[in-house]
């Protein structure tokens, strides 16, 4: 596979698709978030991916961050069901990607491994620690991981990782399948959100060919920076960035808080400082895209 196949290559991954699903008037404030309109309304998680390829994207993360076999079991869902709404996440994206061809531009979809605290719908994604050991970590991702590695994607996301021990868990999986993948941690304070070294977490992936790129997401734009490094330092692989607004989910008033702070030229220092891959997460639209789609350029 041709990602980051070049030195001076920088892509442009996507923005929040729950935020723009929002923006289209879809409430995602149930358990499964995104994951939901996967059986009620596929046609808009393709528009939604189309609105930012068309903003200058390259890369689309797909609508299966929150999806799982247990949230879905919940809803009454069996196996083959499940594996059949996986893989439309997935055809979603494709779908999109096909639609906007004709530029002859190069473009990938990653499907989404959001972490275990995502299946538990409590903001445990930004706390880490939910009391599993690697190996049940292991466990509990391996079924969806290694469906979604036959889904028919370019790569896997690994992304939102807030523990250090779901990041290995993670890596050791995408091992067994041979499948490509990246890692991305969400972070604060300069340390993932349970608290560990930036440098530990990222150094479980060196040495993973499997690994593409590391980095951080779901964070704020001013955690970036360091964590650029970290990551080069730890693991010598391309680094990746695609964090939030700046503003700050609260889990208790189920909203987002505090001023918005993401901005194109900050991009512009991330890629300057060694990021090989850039885009936005949460609260990051199409217009957000497009700007940081006109710096790359220009870099």
């Amino acid at each position: 596979m041709d990602f980051l196949d070049s030195a001076e290559q920088v892509l442009v991954t996507d923005g929040g698709l729950a935020t723009e699903l929002e923006a289209r008037g879809h409430d995602l404030s149930d358990a499964l978030w995104s994951a939901r309109l996967l059986a009620d309304a596929p046609e808009e998680i393709v528009a939604a991916h189309r609105a930012f390829f068309r903003a200058g994207a390259v890369i689309a993360t797909t609508a299966t961050y929150q999806a799982s076999f247990e949230g879905f079991a919940a809803r009454g869902l069996d196996r083959k069901q499940t594996l059949r709404l996986l893989r439309r996440g997935v055809e979603a994206a494709e779908t999109a990607r096909a639609e906007v061809s004709g530029d002859g531009r190069r473009r990938w979809v990653a499907a989404s491994v959001g972490p275990y605290g995502a299946f538990l719908a409590d903001g445990s994604e930004y706390r880490g620690r939910y009391g599993l050991n690697v190996r049940e970590l292991r466990d509990w991702h391996r079924p969806r991981l290694e469906a979604l590695a036959e889904s028919g994607a370019d790569l896997l996301a690994l992304e939102t990782v807030p523990d250090l021990d779901e990041g290995r868990a993670l890596v050791e999986l995408v091992a067994t399948t041979g499948f490509p993948a990246w890692l991305s941690y969400t972070v604060e304070h300069g340390r993932t959100r349970a608290g560990q070294p930036m440098s530990e977490a990222f150094a479980v992936a060196a040495g993973v060919p499997e690994i593409l790129a590391v980095g951080v997401n779901c964070c704020h734009p001013e955690e970036v920076p360091a964590a650029v490094e970290a990551a080069r330092a730890a693991t010598g692989k391309p680094v990746i960035a695609y964090p939030n607004s700046g503003e700050g989910w609260d889990p208790t008033r189920q909203d987002w808080i505090g001023p918005d702070s993401y901005s194109a030229e900050r991009a512009r220092r991330w890629v300057a400082e060694g990021a090989r891959v850039v885009g936005g997460c949460c609260r990051v639209g199409p217009t957000e895209i497009a700007e940081l789609a006109g710096v790359v350029r220009e870099a």
